[in-house]
């Protein structure tokens, strides 16, 4: 059956890619390049409360399994990825991306389900700046990306969560000159705040870019940037069946910068470099950036809005040599108007960013913050990597604070 299946697989890839297998020769009119990393994690996870893996950034450590110490060996962050490069259209370069690994819903540690994470195709006008995408990728919305070995991104510490989601965005590079240019992106995107979403959301960003202070590594080492200074936001609306389907705006702004504070050599070298990646951010509205999706003021007529909530999250990035990368950052996100949650030890409904599991029973998360550090090392194609990261809830009313350690190492081989 599963020979079948993969066999299947492999005759639906290649029809896409127009190849025509005969006689034993494959040809295609396009250019395809497969690629992607074996990667194998260990974690140790300590809670001194059930329920924090809900709030722990790998998802390999679930609720269902979870113990206030416990051990964890996983190859499930393994990925693959296709690119595909087409024939020009209309004068731009077209280009397909599709990825995914093995966190599909069902799957055990053992036994990892594929899941997709990016699917998109590019129409890319290089010298107009002009480029059109369509098909899942990262939100539009909120650019930072903790650089941590669970590549958890810092989503519930002032990552903005930054999903892949269904989308159609623009993007146009207005460049001044060769050192200093404005890109402006706007794009549709498939509403994240819950299940009743009732309109598609707008998001878009406004990003100032200078060489002027040089470049330096960014996400993980990997890209080189200059200084950003970067605007966002994001518009939606929303209606909850739970409250005779209620409208609610959902909407947030938010701050992004990457600063070289000692700049590469050369613009390639990571050697002797120093980072400053930073962002911070208000949201009303949106679970999945904020936290809690409403909150109650419990009164007497039981009147309803939509919570409110703030971020800030940073981190260093530093490189004393080419192979040795040191990172450290932190991140609070919390709720606004915490003194609007009436009674809060009472509350029994709409608890905490990431539903009830495992928090004190009617409890409401004030906030959630985090640090960590991690250190990598390249060898050839092989990245060695450990890291340590404390985790903190604080819960409003009288529930106190949970608290979760991490220790992770990894390796990861890239192709």
């Amino acid at each position: 059956m599963r020979k079948t299946v993969w066999i299947a697989v492999a005759v639906l890839v290649l029809g896409a890619l127009g190849v025509n297998a005969d006689a034993g020769n494959i040809s295609t009119q396009f250019d395809a390049t497969l690629g992607g990393y074996v990667k194998l994690d260990y974690i140790n996870q300590t809670f001194n409360a059930p329920g924090m893996a809900a709030y722990g950034t790998l998802t390999t450590v679930t609720p269902a399994n979870e113990h206030t110490d416990q051990s964890l060996i996983t190859a499930r962050q393994t990925r693959i990825h296709l690119i595909v490069t087409g024939p020009d259209y209309l004068g731009a370069t077209t280009r397909a991306f599709i990825e995914g690994d093995f966190f599909g819903p069902g799957g055990t540690n053992e036994r990892g389900n594929v899941r997709m994470r990016h699917a998109n195709f590019t129409l890319d006008w290089k010298d107009k700046g002009t480029q059109v995408m369509f098909g899942q990728f990262w939100d539009i919305y909120g650019p930072f990306a903790a650089s941590m070995l669970d590549f958890g991104t810092g989503g519930n510490i002032g990552g903005a969560n930054n999903p892949r989601i269904a989308q159609l965005r623009v993007t146009q590079k207005v460049r001044f000159n060769e050192d200093n240019w404005l890109t402006i992106i706007a794009g549709l995107e498939d509403p994240q705040q819950n299940d009743s979403a009732t309109k598609t959301n707008v998001a878009g960003q406004v990003l100032f870019q200078t060489k002027a202070l040089g470049v330096s590594p960014g996400y993980w080492g990997l890209p080189m940037d200059p200084l950003t200074l970067d605007v966002y936001g994001l518009y939606g609306k929303d209606k909850n069946k739970d409250f005779g389907n209620k409208s609610f705006d959902a909407w947030s702004v938010g701050f992004y910068t990457h600063v070289p504070i000692l700049k590469s050599s050369d613009g390639k070298r990571r050697a002797g470099t120093l980072s400053f990646e930073g962002q911070t951010y208000i949201a009303e509205g949106l679970p999945g950036i904020q936290g809690t999706q409403y909150l109650t003021l419990n009164d007497a007529s039981g009147n309803v809005s939509a919570a409110k909530g703030y971020a800030a999250i940073g981190q260093l990035i530093f490189y004393p040599v080419q192979q040795l990368g040191i990172t450290a950052g932190y991140g609070r996100r919390g709720i606004r108007g915490s003194s609007d949650y009436r009674n809060a030890d009472s509350l029994t409904a709409l608890a905490g960013p990431f539903g009830t599991a495992g928090d004190p029973a009617g409890a409401i998360r004030k906030y959630n913050d985090g640090f960590w550090t991690n250190v990598t090392y390249d060898v050839a194609n092989v990245r060695l990597g450990a890291e340590y990261m404390h985790l903190s809830t604080k819960y409003l009313g009288s529930n106190g604070t949970a608290d979760a350690n991490r220790f992770q190492v990894s390796a990861i081989y890239f192709f």
